[in-house]
């Protein structure tokens, strides 16, 4: 049964989706570690590249309230909990303005960000585009007239950002250099997040066929998304081995003993029988990857 909003404050909270920010964070954490690996860390890149990332993250969550509304996905018939424009106590202009502004504060955070972490003048354009790109990235998920998020496409965007280039961006702007191994642990994080999304996917089935949203569990169908769904999460810790085993670092292999929450996230999505039920395990999945890379931190620390 859907929480109703009570007050605008409470629709803010709601529309900012504080439960996502530890997974938006994950990614910085595992390569921050990974710089740590290599004795390259600094904690000035850690802050700034965490800030950025919360404020990207939170204009995500405010685009896809908006978006979802304006092309229906959040109808009356939707499972999940009510969004903040759905609930009639923020409007779409506010919705919007907000937007604007967690756009800016994430344009100043990252050039910052980069500003400290290069000198060079080519590498600072390269990631300023990688950062415009990634505000474009989160505005356009479901907002805009083609957003890609209803072609089913949100999957590759989630991997992309949360993993290859989240894990391996942070670690560039603490080391100035790429390591071949560490592919393998951003692979893993893409896999993590990529399954939080499915998971919410999963959960709005129903809503988002009927909006026209082709998520991969609309095109796939709901047994197949669950059997996505646990090749996403077995594979992410598959890679997390083999990192272990070819960078000779058998300490980090302490990731595996978040293995069995993400079982029983797994188990909880298959068994789930409504929307309503598969909804906690959102929260779960998330906290499971953070859980991973602390873990696979405090190896890499032996």
């Amino acid at each position: 049964m859907k929480k109703e909003i009570q007050t605008k404050k409470e629709a803010w909270l709601h529309a900012v989706r504080l439960r996502t920010l530890p997974l938006a964070l994950a990614s910085i954490f595992a390569g921050s570690f990974l710089a740590f690996w290599k004795e390259a860390f600094r904690w000035e890149i850690l802050l700034l590249a965490s800030l950025t990332t919360i404020f990207l993250q939170i204009l995500s969550n405010l685009s896809n309230d908006y978006g979802d509304t304006i092309h229906g996905a959040d109808s009356q018939e939707r499972q999940g909990p009510v969004r903040s424009v759905q609930s009639g106590l923020i409007s779409l202009q506010e919705m919007k303005s907000a937007m604007y502004v967690f756009g800016a504060l994430s344009l100043v955070s990252g050039i910052l960000l980069i500003l400290f972490a290069f000198q060079s003048w080519v590498v600072f354009l390269i990631f300023l585009g990688l950062g415009l790109l990634a505000i474009w990235a989160a505005i356009s998920y479901t907002s805009g007239n083609n957003p890609y998020g209803y072609a089913g496409l949100g999957d590759l965007s989630v991997f992309l950002f949360f993993g290859l280039l989240g894990v391996l961006g942070t670690f560039f702007l603490h080391t100035q250099s790429f390591d071949l191994l560490s592919v393998l642990v951003a692979g893993a994080l893409g896999c993590f997040s990529t399954a939080v999304l499915n998971i919410n996917n999963i959960r709005d089935i129903d809503s988002d066929r009927k909006a026209g949203k082709m998520s991969i569990p609309v095109r796939i169908g709901k047994k197949a998304a669950i059997r996505y769904n646990w090749g996403l999460i077995l594979g992410g810790y598959f890679m997390m081995i083999a990192f272990a085993l070819l960078s000779q670092q058998p300490y980090s292999l302490l990731v595996l003993l978040s293995l069995p929450l993400a079982i029983k996230v797994g188990m909880g999505v298959q068994q789930a029988q409504s929307s309503a039920e598969t909804d906690p395990f959102l929260k779960k999945m998330a906290m499971s990857t953070l859980l991973s890379v602390l873990l696979f931190g405090i190896g890499l620390l032996f």
